[in-house]
């Protein structure tokens, strides 16, 4: 056992190190997917914390280049029970250790992942310092606490785009397109090919399949910088404007706050997990922390207009308080978990949004047609 993930409150976890060597400090948080642990590592929500994988077996599916959310990993760690060595995949490029060794992710395997999941959930979120060196488990302790608090924090702004840049591809065509809302299991229509709506995207930590799904039903997109002016933006004459997903303090983003205010109400408006977030602030209302936060891809979710439930993919740390919201914006859904909020509609402006990630498909199709109502508003305003 040459590693070790020491909390902030001083408890430890031995592991054996399978990615790179070092240390790194973090929020720990578990993610409770079979599957996906690529898109987990890439997905730019998760800057600043360390991922624990409840799941047991890791990397037996490797490492491909499709899956990818972003460029390149955003987690501060990775937490495994057992690391699988050998992989095995048509897709697959390169195995899980090595990809994490050559963007410098430190990766734990044989921890005890079920005791530290168990411990968070009692305890909640915590920083953490993950090491592969031999060091004394107090000052590890120590570095925790002194590291810097998820609360308060804008991360939006360090990994969002540095420029402004365009995205008109879709759903790749291997992946099945997309089902038709409505329509049976087995009914698959390709994506659009008229891209005649133009969106406005808001990178606060965006991934890309968000975009792909924007492209499938019928939008091209510009994507722009967290800081860009409610001016830039109207300039470039949207038909919507795109709130996208990221990493850290929703509160501590005073400035995409002020922003969509100014842009709601002149042009329809779609918020998905941090956008969700912002909206909610942008309205009135309030955000706080949650315990351990929803991370994975199995989170049951009520639609409160016709009362039919979604599995859906989340990672957040943050919420809306409901009790904090003004009479004209409407609770359009329920985390039947745990009854936060999930998602908003304002009564008098084109504008809504949701916590979890309709891109994701763990449905796979459940909350598909969410983008086609983010359609049907554009084109009603237009």
């Amino acid at each position: 056992m040459n590693a070790v993930l020491v909390l902030e409150d001083g408890r430890s976890f031995p592991g054996r190190s399978f990615g790179a060597s070092g240390e790194s400090t973090g929020e720990v948080v578990f993610a409770t997917g079979m599957t996906g642990y690529q898109e987990v590592l890439t997905d730019p929500s998760y800057a600043g914390q360390i991922v624990t994988m409840t799941a047991p077996h890791i990397g037996n599916t490797g490492v491909n280049l499709l899956d990818r959310e972003s460029e390149r990993p955003y987690v501060s760690g990775f937490l495994v029970r057992s690391y699988s060595e050998d992989y095995s995949s048509w897709r697959a490029g390169t195995s899980l250790a090595q990809y994490l060794r050559e963007h410098n992710i430190i990766a734990l395997t044989d921890i005890d992942t079920r005791a530290l999941t168990r411990h968070i959930r009692s305890a909640g979120a915590m920083r953490a310092v993950i090491s592969t060196e031999r060091e004394d488990i107090t000052a590890l302790a120590e570095r925790a606490r002194g590291s810097t608090p998820m609360v308060g924090t804008d991360l939006a702004s360090d990994v969002s785009t540095r420029e402004v840049y365009s995205w008109s591809e879709g759903t790749p065509i291997e992946w099945g397109a997309r089902s038709e809302p409505g329509g049976g299991a087995g009914q698959i229509i390709q994506p659009h090919s008229a891209r005649d709506l133009h969106v406005v995207a808001y990178d606060f930590g965006l991934k890309r399949n968000i975009l792909r799904k924007l492209v499938d039903h019928g939008c091209y997109v510009t994507v722009v910088p967290a800081t860009t002016s409610a001016a830039d933006v109207l300039a470039l004459k949207p038909n919507g404007v795109f709130l996208s997903n990221g990493p850290g303090d929703p509160a501590a983003l005073g400035y995409a706050v002020a922003t969509i205010q100014r842009l709601m109400g002149p042009t329809p408006m779609f918020g998905i997990c941090l956008g969700h977030q912002l909206m909610g602030l942008a309205v009135g209302g309030t955000t706080y922390k949650l315990p351990f936060g929803h991370h994975g891809c199995n989170h049951p979710v009520k639609d409160l207009r016709d009362r039919h439930v979604q599995i859906t993919s989340q990672n957040h740390g943050f919420a809306v308080a409901a009790e904090s919201l003004p009479d004209d914006v409407e609770v359009t859904h329920l985390n039947l978990n745990d009854g936060t909020v999930e998602g908003l509609r304002h009564q008098r402006y084109p504008a809504f949004s949701v916590q979890y990630h309709p891109e994701a498909a763990p449905g796979p199709h459940d909350a598909d047609p969410l983008f086609s109502e983010f359609v049907d508003l554009m084109k009603r305003d237009s």
